[in-house]
């Protein structure tokens, strides 16, 4: 049968999560699923809450997370980027005859739940939610990454424990990967590399040989993405005249700080344009200016001689960055000729292109059938997203990858705001995702390349 004969067959529409297998995958999936626990997803993700792991500090985590899944009779091992940063990841081995599937998960948090860091840029103070330690509320786990990124990773731990415990018979391999560094973030205090983010793990993991001829990221939204946004970052200096309060008006005056302010305002209102031209398909690209940089805080009696500020410019798969950097360039250009004597230059600094897997590729069909058995209806495409993930790092190397994910936590004793999102994870969420990662990951690794046209059997391969 072709790839879309196999995944676009019609089926009946029930939602059971089983709806469109042959016998044998359902009896698979179904020994599988047996393994999956809502005590043993909850204890998975206490233990990964519970151990720090902001960005270039995920040795450790990468460390337990090999020792539970080599306790669960996979074979796992750690994969130090240096003495602090780490990814983990398992494989369970097929005959050779199939394709490679990852299930692939980030585990570095994006804020570091420690006073020193975090305060008072994400508040007065550190609530329970912003540490890692974990709090359960009947069905919630609470703690620092509880959701985005370890509780999906717990459920891709889970699923290769589930099916190592089945011995369901793989004909290709499947990897669970954990990568360190899949926050949009550089380095911090302390840290002598600056790439510790931005996918570095998931670079490294590739690099290194891990490899695999399909991908799924498990990452919020409870949907199947085929694209997603890159980024890129600018350095913008806005330039104004050092001098002293008492000379104010005796000397020329141009604050720095103030022609910074201007350039804000008026590329706050930029940004509105450019993601209304470059919204389309799944995505819908956003900017913001992250921060602000100038002067002496010890000093107010004087003023700076520049201001720095960062930008963050989400880009869409059909645009470059060279081109969004001209696009960004002519922005500040047009600032400039409306107000008379500034002076702004801008480097882009990061630069992550965005990226899409062909809608008919198998696994987008695969991960898309398996949402539909779950849900009993066609699949609902979520579109003006904004979000990048290290899925741009994989199919930025050729690996056709999906998104799939779990809902953000809306029923809870407690106000839900951006950080309690991230920090909030739902246990039947989890066994829900889980299962959906499992029928995935059994539909595909139990097929021949031959049948999902990936390359003609090798010359002596059982047929």
């Amino acid at each position: 049968m072709s790839p879309a004969e196999l995944a676009g067959a019609e089926r009946p529409l029930i939602a059971d999560g089983l709806a469109g297998l042959d016998d044998r995958r359902r009896g698979w999936v179904e020994d599988a699923w047996r393994h999956v626990t809502g005590d043993r997803l909850r204890d998975l993700i206490i233990g990964l809450v519970d151990i720090p792991s902001p960005t270039g500090d995920e040795a450790p985590l990468a460390e337990h997370i090999a020792a539970t899944l080599t306790a669960a009779g996979c074979r796992a091992s750690v994969q130090p980027l240096d003495d602090r940063q780490a990814n983990a990841w398992a494989r369970l081995e097929g005959d050779g005859t199939g394709p490679d599937l990852m299930l692939y998960a980030p585990v570095d948090t994006l804020t570091v739940g420690e006073e020193s860091e975090d305060l008072p840029w994400i508040g007065p103070e550190l609530r329970d939610d912003m540490r890692p330690r974990a709090t359960v509320y009947d069905d919630l786990v609470v703690g620092l990454g509880a959701s985005n990124p370890k509780g999906h990773a717990a459920c891709v731990m889970m699923a290769a424990e589930a099916i190592t415990l089945a011995g369901i018979p793989l004909t290709g391999d499947l990897v669970a990967a954990f990568g360190a560094g899949g926050m949009p973030t550089n380095s911090r205090p302390g840290t002598l590399r600056l790439n510790t983010g931005q996918g570095v793990g998931c670079s490294f993991l590739l690099e290194q040989g891990v490899w695999t001829d399909y991908a799924v990221i498990a990452k919020p939204g409870w949907t199947v993405s085929w694209e997603e946004v890159g980024l890129v970052w600018f350095e913008v200096t806005v330039r104004g005249t050092h001098t002293y309060v008492g000379s104010r008006h005796r000397l020329p005056y141009d604050n720095a700080i103030t022609r910074a302010g201007e350039v804000t305002r008026q590329l706050e209102e930029w940004f509105v344009e450019y993601a209304g031209r470059h919204t389309g398909g799944t995505v819908a690209p956003q900017g913001i200016v992250a921060s602000v940089r100038g002067g002496w805080p010890r000093m107010a009696a004087v003023t700076p001689a520049s201001c720095t500020l960062m930008v963050d410019l989400r880009i869409g798969p059909d645009t470059t960055p060279m081109q969004a950097k001209r696009e960004f360039t002519a922005a500040l250009d047009a600032i400039r000729a409306r107000t008379p004597g500034l002076d702004v230059t801008a480097e882009m600094v990061v630069a992550i292109p965005g990226t899409r897997t062909d809608p008919d590729n198998w696994i987008r069909r695969s991960a898309t059938a398996a949402w539909e058995a779950f849900e009993g209806r066609q699949h609902e495409v979520v579109r003006g997203n904004s979000g990048a993930t290290d899925a741009n790092i994989l199919r930025g190397r050729g690996i056709p990858t999906v998104r799939v994910g779990m809902p953000k936590v809306t029923d809870a004793p407690f106000d839900i705001d951006f950080a309690r999102g991230m920090n909030s994870v739902s246990v039947r969420a989890m066994e829900r995702l889980t299962r959906h990662l499992i029928r995935t990951a059994v539909d595909t690794v139990t097929r021949s390349r031959a049948e999902l046209d990936l390359e003609p059997e090798l010359e002596g391969e059982p047929a």
